[in-house]
């Protein structure tokens, strides 16, 4: 393809955009924010939800859920320079629905599988974590995870769940000192079945 005919082609579809997003009744500049936020967001939005949900899969399909979300809501955002914020808040609220709809079924396999001979006297302990994880909340399991396994600060974890940061303080101490309790008595049943 000679440069005019790949300049042309990249007219055309922004052209395309520009027509649909005016057919959508949204104004252009929206719409290309949008585009920028999606640009920009998508990457770590996909690592947030696969941290959450523990499943490539599920994390892609509620991606694409929280997409078509925020693409028929983005008229109504008020403040486009939280529209990151915003859009994150909507991936976050994805995944809780998603959790919530699996019951008290933990897909979230926090401790990585492996064989090494360190590793094989804490298969136990491994299940003890899994056994108490299955015990929590899926809110609860959500603020360790994106605390612990997202790494997100209290602020970042208050910004994408649209909670105040002392409720997400006081979530995080509640899962932690529910996720002791349930692994204290996980551990003592795995001991006893070892006995």
């Amino acid at each position: 393809m000679h440069q005019n005919d790949t300049a042309a082609t990249g007219q055309d579809e922004a052209a395309v955009t520009e027509q649909t997003t005016i057919a959508a009744g949204l104004p252009v500049d929206r719409a290309r924010a949008f585009q920028r936020v999606l640009a920009e967001e998508s990457d770590g939005a996909y690592r947030l939800a696969c941290s959450v949900l523990r499943d490539r899969v599920e994390a892609q399909d509620a991606l694409q859920e929280a997409l078509i979300k925020a693409w028929h809501h983005w008229p109504s955002l008020r403040q486009p320079e939280h529209a990151a914020a915003w859009f994150y808040r909507i991936v976050v609220n994805e995944c809780r629905q998603r959790l919530r709809r699996r019951g008290r079924e933990v897909l979230v396999d926090v401790m990585p599988e492996r064989a090494g001979p360190d590793e094989i006297g804490r298969s136990g302990e491994r299940d003890a974590l899994r056994r108490a994880l299955v015990q929590l909340t899926p809110d609860d399991r959500l603020v360790l995870v994106l605390r612990f396994f997202a790494d997100l600060t209290i602020e970042d974890i208050a910004d994408r769940t649209g909670s105040r940061i002392g409720t997400v303080k006081s979530r995080l101490h509640r899962a932690l000192r529910a996720l002791r309790a349930a692994y204290d008595a996980a551990e003592r049943t795995t001991a006893e079945a070892l006995r």
